[in-house]
């Protein structure tokens, strides 16, 4: 109870120093009794008695303001004003700075805005602008290529133009071209170029087989897909570039793919067979024409000397004949062998090799 007591007398001295309540200025007199015209201030300390020490003393408050106006020196001006006023306009201050000064680098642009509206674009550099909340810039990166990938999991089934489907996986590659339309003009940049993508790419492939999608004709599905986006977001104003596009895989839907295996395995071999006969029928030709330009020149040699001819056709015959069967050579009328020519060089030939076969 006594500390209790004790901060109630401490809070009556800071509150006796008032010189415009209802209690009197409090400054008559050192024992606050309001000799100064008005009635007692009922907080103030309390009246003294005769011969008794005088209680109390120099504010409290005013004693914590005059060490604190020490502290910090006598670089503020004394000119009454509370100090919260300084620490405002020295915030005012630090917020126009760094709100109306902008360094916009070399790969950046700013698009500067003044009330919620379009007011410029900022080149690399430093540059002003109103202070915020009244103007603002946004800074983009123009030369940064973003990629979208389609598509991002599962399966992306798309019918083309023989009633087949594709599961077609794909990326998109752009960057910023103009960055107040890509601000300003949509409201998803990002959502809509994914969806022009999905769109051409349907519309492209819908014209194309399911051969050429997954092989062939890929390359060109990617020019007219990029083309056809290129084209719509100009149309629509959305300040995009469009770097390119790229198919990153091409397959059949999971549930037919060993049965695409399949038939893809049969058309090779048939493409395989179909090959081998075109090379066949082309040797073939080329014999025969070769035949029938050799015959031309021997009938030509025949009309000219038809006995020469004929007895050279006749040697070049029997030669051809004798030359694949065993020949023995007699002599009439005892019909005695002479020599029996082909057997004598296979024993020729048979003896080497069976001297070195033989063991040692």
């Amino acid at each position: 109870m006594k500390r209790i007591f004790g901060w109630g007398r401490r809070l009556g001295a800071v509150l006796s120093d008032n010189r415009g309540g209802p209690w009197g200025s409090g400054g008559g007199g050192d024992d606050g009794s309001g000799d100064g015209g008005g009635p007692r201030n009922p907080w103030g300390p309390r009246r003294k008695a005769p011969g008794q020490r005088p209680e109390g003393g120099p504010n409290p408050f005013d004693e914590f303001l005059k060490k604190s106006r020490a502290r910090i020196g006598t670089g503020f001006p004394r000119d009454g004003r509370p100090y919260w006023v300084y620490g405002l306009i020295a915030f005012l201050a630090i917020w126009i700075l760094f709100t109306s000064v902008h360094r916009i680098g070399p790969q950046e642009r700013g698009v500067v805005t003044f009330m919620g509206k379009y007011s410029g674009t900022m080149q690399p550099g430093i540059g002003f602008s109103w202070p915020s909340p009244v103007g603002g810039v946004t800074k983009l990166d123009v030369e940064e290529i973003q990629t979208i990938t389609i598509p991002g999991t599962g399966e992306n089934l798309i019918l083309t133009g023989d009633q087949n489907v594709i599961n077609l996986a794909y990326s998109v590659r752009w960057n910023i071209k103009s960055p107040e339309l890509y601000l300003f003009q949509i409201a998803n940049p990002d959502s809509t170029i994914r969806e022009v993508a999905e769109s051409s790419m349907r519309a492209v492939v819908a014209r194309v087989s399911l051969d050429d999608a997954l092989g062939a004709g890929r390359s060109e599905i990617e020019q007219r897909v990029e083309q056809n986006m290129q084209r719509l977001l100009d149309d629509y104003g959305a300040g995009v570039q469009i770097q390119g596009v790229a198919i990153n895989a091409s397959a059949p839907p999971e549930a037919v793919n060993q049965a695409f295996l399949d038939v893809s395995a049969a058309q090779q071999q048939a493409q395989s067979f179909m090959n081998g006969a075109r090379a066949y029928a082309l040797q073939q030709t080329a014999r025969a024409q070769g035949e029938a330009a050799a015959f031309e020149k021997v009938y030509a040699e025949y009309r000219a000397a038809p006995d020469v001819t004929r007895r050279r056709m006749y040697y070049e015959t029997m030669e051809r004949i004798l030359s694949r069967v065993d020949t023995t050579i007699v002599e009439a009328p005892g019909v005695t062998p002479y020599l029996a020519l082909p057997e004598v060089q296979r024993r020729q030939q048979a003896a080497p090799q069976a001297a070195e076969g033989a063991p040692q």
